[in-house]
């Protein structure tokens, strides 16, 4: 995890960390209850974990599988419940669910995610959550980003783990979606965990993907030189580099890590989703998902196409300031 400051405006609130630390605390009787009714059992429906570099549009792609209304995912209110997901799932529905609606006495929560973020961050009730603070739940080291799979192996709690995204599936009776790039280095880790998975490799021009990476530094840490996202082994010698020389081998090395952990993993288990390609054609990667999670065929109706937020380039007309 980077410890770099951030700027003020991306800086935590810690008496909403304290507030959701205690929460957990209050719950978690509870929540062991319902874990232990879900050890023994396997997951329904898979789990979709979307990797690949940051700011190569695993947030955009998120919102757009949130916005089909066909696949669970976690939303900024689940998230609050990371340490009791089974009971923040039942609250969720309840709150928000049209199903559960009486009088629209709680009508002023939204069915439908925008598709704005800022760094990742999203806003609103149900518009999807990073949810990383869930899945460093059960590493040795929550703040610890290099793993080998050996070691996840020997250490993870992966019995919870599985019961609680199993828990959350039961809930919601749908696949879950969320992002698994925490793991972009031991993808046969979790490929031989997962009973019922898809891995998604979000791809993008990597030249595009780098000057992002640099923007959203400058809006993090109000400084391109600073790492920014999760550690991965290659960072030492990248940090000896300029700024987007740092940012582009940050995006290659993930994506060479992604590609190789997913020649380990079975072709009905993995799709790569270019993010040029998915912007110009949503439809196309709808109907290839639907497929490899073996969903009843069902007809598109989200949006025609995205806007591109940079489009493709090379060396040439690339500026940093």
């Amino acid at each position: 995890m980077s410890t770099e400051t951030r700027s003020k405006k991306f800086q935590k609130n810690e008496d909403l960390e304290f507030l959701l630390r205690e929460l957990g605390k209050d719950l978690q009787p509870t929540e062991n209850q319902l874990v232990h009714h879900y050890l023994d059992k396997s997951l329904p429906y898979p789990l979709i974990l979307i990797m690949g570099p940051l700011r190569s549009g695993t947030t955009l792609f998120l919102q757009w599988l949130a916005n089909t209304g066909l696949i669970a995912y976690p939303t900024n209110l689940l998230s609050r419940f990371y340490q009791s997901p089974i009971i923040g799932a039942k609250i969720q529905l309840l709150l928000t669910d049209p199903q559960y609606n009486f009088r629209d006495e709680l009508g002023e929560f939204a069915h439908q995610t925008a598709y704005r973020s800022e760094n990742g961050k999203t806003k609103g009730v149900l518009a999807p959550n990073e949810f990383w603070y869930f899945w460093r739940r059960f590493l040795a080291e929550p703040d610890r980003d290099v793993w080998t799979d050996e070691e996840l192996l020997q250490t993870v709690d992966t019995q919870n783990m599985l019961a609680e995204l199993t828990g959350l599936m039961t809930v919601f009776q749908k696949p879950f979606a969320a992002k698994g790039m925490l793991f972009n280095y031991n993808i046969p880790f979790m490929n031989s965990i997962l009973n019922k998975v898809l891995f998604v490799h979000i791809t993008r021009d990597e030249h595009a993907n780098a000057v992002s990476v640099l923007e959203a530094r400058k809006r993090q840490f109000d400084d391109k030189r600073k790492w920014y996202s999760f550690n991965i082994p290659e960072k030492t010698e990248l940090m000896q580099l300029a700024p987007f020389e740092q940012a582009l081998g940050q995006v290659r090395a993930i994506n060479k890590a992604v590609k190789s952990g997913l020649t380990k993993v079975a072709e009905s288990r993995k799709m790569t989703v270019q993010y040029e390609e998915f912007c110009d054609c949503p439809k196309k990667y709808f109907e290839i998902l639907m497929s490899k999670i073996e969903m009843p065929e069902t007809p598109y109706q989200g949006k025609t196409y995205f806007k591109a937020t940079r489009l493709k380039t090379d060396n040439s007309t690339i500026s940093i300031s």
